[in-house]
């Protein structure tokens, strides 16, 4: 995870709040709130969503038949369904896809052991309702109800909200697929030669690399077995039986150990997914105290891109029938190559400005969001040129170039130079910057 400082002004885009009329209550000028799915929520000093983004919520791509999201979704499941069954028969995994974006920062954070001085945490990584309420950053958030409610094996897929740079591969909207499966202390030594004899808790035990302190090492040992081999057999049937793997060692708050798994595909590895042990606190709070277990996410766009050829994450988002009728499949495990459409030609222009004396007042995604709100996806890529500091003044200057570039028409010089002139704009009256235009 990137750590970057957030911003210490409140987000000034908070046109998406809707105004109070003359009607009586709180004075006039207040913001009443967002309306989110129905649901108004109010606004304070954290609110730093905006109306392109909230235009995004509802969207579900990963629901849209057809859609490659869906398709991706469909295939991991239908692989789940097929390779795991329970004793009546019936499909181990349920599968869950339609639970509600907003969620509180409780769910977000604290019931994944995120702790509060969290960089994850911070406005300038995040799309905050207000200060308790927010759009999830990654499915997990409702990994604690789903355990709560009952379940021991189950997948989850949604769209999740982060604020990041601008390129072909990032894109403020996302949709993550995670798994879980908990095991009861027979159900895990189960296939073990005197496994009524072993237990997956130990009183005094310590934390280690390879284990929390309440785990004993079999059990761990196990888990760990049991998740990579089924995340193995996953990943051979989206890329192809004998596709060459391989672990890293890796931190996340919420699993302990915790790894990366990373995929060769046409001669380079790429990361594809998380996992690990769930860490024992998480599953505690959930009423699940007698049980220990796995879990994984992967992000969807990363697998499409590649399984689909996809090179700009913006198509996804395109309603343009050339793109989607290629996904219209009776198969879901049919072969597809997306056919790009055509080609248009890019607009580059750039942007200079000096940094408020207070340089930490900027915060480079606090730019990003400015430069989406204003021009949405026609800007295909944001790259920071040029970083400089005066010798003299000492002042600082970034100059950023912007890409811009359609997916699915020509942009118009006139056009660009109009959004253009508006960011530029918007930067100094809402950030704070000086123009060097």
């Amino acid at each position: 995870m990137i750590l970057r400082r957030a911003a210490r002004h409140p987000w000034p885009l908070l046109s998406a709040c809707r105004r109070r009329s003359s009607s009586p209550g709180p004075a006039p000028g207040r913001e009443e709130g967002l309306r989110v799915l129905g649901r108004v929520y109010p606004c304070d000093d954290f609110t730093n969503v905006t109306p392109k983004i909230l235009a995004k919520v509802g969207r579900d791509l990963h629901n849209q038949r057809h859609h490659p999201l869906w398709l991706l979704k469909e295939r991991i499941k239908a692989h789940f369904y097929s390779a795991y069954a329970a004793r009546s028969g019936n499909p181990l995994f349920s599968a869950h896809d339609n639970l509600s974006p907003v969620v509180t920062t409780e769910q977000n954070f604290d019931s994944l052991l995120i702790p509060s001085g969290h960089p994850g945490r911070k406005r300038g990584d995040n799309y905050y309702l207000n200060r308790t309420t927010m759009l999830r950053s990654h499915t997990s958030a409702h990994q604690k109800e789903l355990v709560s409610a009952g379940l021991d094996a189950f997948l989850l897929a949604g769209d999740v909200y982060r604020r990041d740079e601008i390129d072909a591969s990032h894109y403020p909207v996302f949709h993550q697929m995670e798994g879980v499966r908990l095991f009861s202390n027979r159900q895990l030594f189960s296939g073990v030669a005197h496994g009524q004899d072993l237990n997956a808790f130990e009183a005094a035990g310590r934390r280690t690399p390879q284990k929390q302190e309440v785990h004993s090492l079999e059990a761990v040992k196990l888990l760990e077995s049991d998740l990579k081999t089924t995340l193995r057999a996953l990943i051979g049937r989206l890329f192809g039986e004998g596709v060459e793997v391989r672990w890293l060692d890796c931190y996340f708050p919420f699993t302990h150990p915790s790894f990366e798994m990373e995929v060769r595909y046409n001669g380079v590895w790429m990361e594809v997914l998380g996992c690990g042990i769930m860490e024992q606190r998480i599953l505690n709070s959930a009423g699940a105290a007698d049980k220990v277990g796995w879990a994984f996410g992967l992000g969807l766009e990363r697998l499409a891109m590649v399984l689909y050829d996809i090179p700009d994450i913006r198509i996804f988002w395109s309603r343009d029938e050339r793109f989607l009728k290629q996904f219209r499949v009776d198969d879901i495990h049919r072969r597809v190559r997306f056919q790009a459409l055509s080609k248009y030609p890019p607009l580059r222009n750039d942007i200079s400005f000096w940094l408020p004396a207070d340089e930490a007042a900027f915060h480079a995604n606090d730019f990003y969001e400015l430069v989406r709100a204003v021009a949405g996806d026609l800007v295909e890529e944001v790259t920071l040129l040029d970083d400089f500091t005066h010798p003299t003044s000492g002042r600082r200057s970034l100059c950023f170039r912007l890409v811009y570039r359609h997916t699915e028409r020509t942009l118009s010089q006139r056009e660009v130079r109009r959004v253009h002139g508006e960011i530029q704009r918007r930067a100094q009256t809402q950030l704070g910057v000086e123009g060097r235009y």
